[in-house]
């Protein structure tokens, strides 16, 4: 990979972890006063106004920001593949994004729970991130706190959240040819 693909492949990915935490903290119904989902919302607000005229709200999920995630995937495929002078094949193309998307959001799930795990450590006080890692996490967690409770005071429901997301990645890379290239 050189260096502009590099580039145009992190920023691509940056802004489509934006979104997909657009779709995230509506879905979880999280703190919209919170300033990091102030941040996230003014981030895609240009983009996802216009659209949500086009495409409206299917219950909680946002479809503008859900069909966002998708173009900002196929952008940065179809960018890629003329940088690579590679041929175009809109439906491959197509289906790689949403496995793309999909992906993206375990990895962002992923590194909210290391950044959850290291802040419980460090934290002194209620901080607004940690607030809304929290909000975001929590359905998660609460289901395997249940079954799983805290042991001498240790909650290991993210830790076994991470065996999950680490199981499903690998067990996808074995029956999705392009799981581990995406």
């Amino acid at each position: 990979m050189n260096a502009f693909s590099f580039l145009v492949s992190t920023i691509f990915d940056l802004y489509l972890m934006v979104v997909i935490l657009r779709i995230w903290l509506q879905l979880a119904r999280a703190d919209f006063y919170n300033p990091f989902s102030q941040f996230v919302v003014k981030a895609t607000h240009p983009i996802v106004a216009p659209m949500r005229r086009v495409l409206p709200s299917m219950g909680n999920l946002d479809t503008a920001s859900v069909v966002l995630a998708l173009l900002v995937v196929i952008a940065k495929f179809v960018i890629l593949s003329l940088m690579a002078g590679a041929n175009i094949d809109i439906v491959t193309i197509f289906i790689v994004s949403v496995v793309s998307v999909i992906k993206e959001a375990g990895v962002l799930l992923f590194w909210m729970l290391i950044i959850r795990a290291i802040l419980s450590w460090v934290s002194q006080g209620h901080n607004p991130i940690e607030m809304v890692m929290g909000q975001l996490t929590e359905p998660l967690l609460a289901p395997i706190r249940r079954i799983l409770p805290p042991m001498g005071g240790l909650d290991l429901s993210l830790l076994v959240m991470m065996i999950i997301l680490n199981f499903l990645n690998i067990l996808l890379s074995q029956y999705v040819p392009f799981w581990a290239n995406v």
